[in-house]
């Protein structure tokens, strides 16, 4: 959004000097927004009127703002319908091998993991980057990938002795990260806390819910469990044999 605002900011500035006030900010903070009319629709049809943009300016505009906001939309889901719905369905869309638990494909299943790949159990949780300071809606705080701002992503209710595998999805508003840990993985992780004050550990000291914060201090330090979308079931398997 701070881009597109730019590039209006310059291109009005083409404007003769007593045209400028058209699309200045006092007279765009004033304007009554209704989907899809905003101060943003505004600003580009009086720049296109006043012959200050072309239509091909304005589609290389419109790709552009796409490409860097293409995740966007994911922001302005609801928690429960981005981190179970969404995050489900869009694993099972880049791996069809997935299925969906029941008891007929597993007898013990009771709903302790999200999705099933060969007979091995396996764990989604999803999260977005959003920035740690400052107000407004999560769509208003969506941090791209190249954003220099602090950020918290915190994957909760993480239960190693329920999954074989955990698939962890990070969303960005212009890209999508995937990590691939073991349940070994999570339950060893030096910043695996106990998710509640209460949480009781197991009688081999392991956390039996727990959670952990990835932010812009540790981001990189996952970088050993990233995976492309087409290895994520390749690695799924692999995490899965005896070691």
């Amino acid at each position: 959004m701070e881009t597109l605002i730019k590039e209006i900011e310059a291109f009005r500035k083409k404007l003769p000097a007593e045209e400028q006030k058209l699309i200045s900010d006092s007279v765009l903070d004033k304007l009554y927004s209704v989907y899809p009319f905003n101060k943003f629709e505004y600003a580009i049809s009086t720049l296109i009127a006043k012959n200050i943009i072309s239509l091909n300016d304005y589609l290389d505009m419109r790709a552009e703002y796409i490409s860097r906001n293409r995740y966007l939309h994911l922001f302005e889901l609801a928690p429960r319908t981005f981190g179970e719905t969404w995050g489900q369905n869009h694993l099972m869309e880049l791996v069809p091998e997935f299925k969906v638990p029941t008891t007929k494909l597993d007898p013990n299943f009771s709903g302790e993991y999200d999705l099933l790949l060969n007979g091995i159990h396996v764990e989604v949780k999803a999260s977005r980057a959003v920035r740690k300071i400052g107000g407004g809606t999560l769509a208003d705080k969506a941090l791209a990938s190249t954003d220099n701002a602090r950020f918290d992503m915190n994957y909760q209710q993480l239960k190693p002795g329920c999954c074989d595998v955990f698939v962890w999805i990070a969303v960005w508003r212009d890209k999508i990260d995937y990590w691939v840990l073991s349940s070994k993985d999570v339950q060893n992780h030096p910043l695996l806390s106990n998710q509640h004050r209460a949480s009781q550990l197991t009688d081999n000291g392991e956390v039996v819910e727990g959670q952990i914060h990835i932010n812009d201090a540790n981001y990189k330090d996952f970088e050993k469990y990233r995976v492309h979308p087409r290895d994520i079931y390749s690695k799924i398997l692999a995490l899965s044999k005896p070691q």
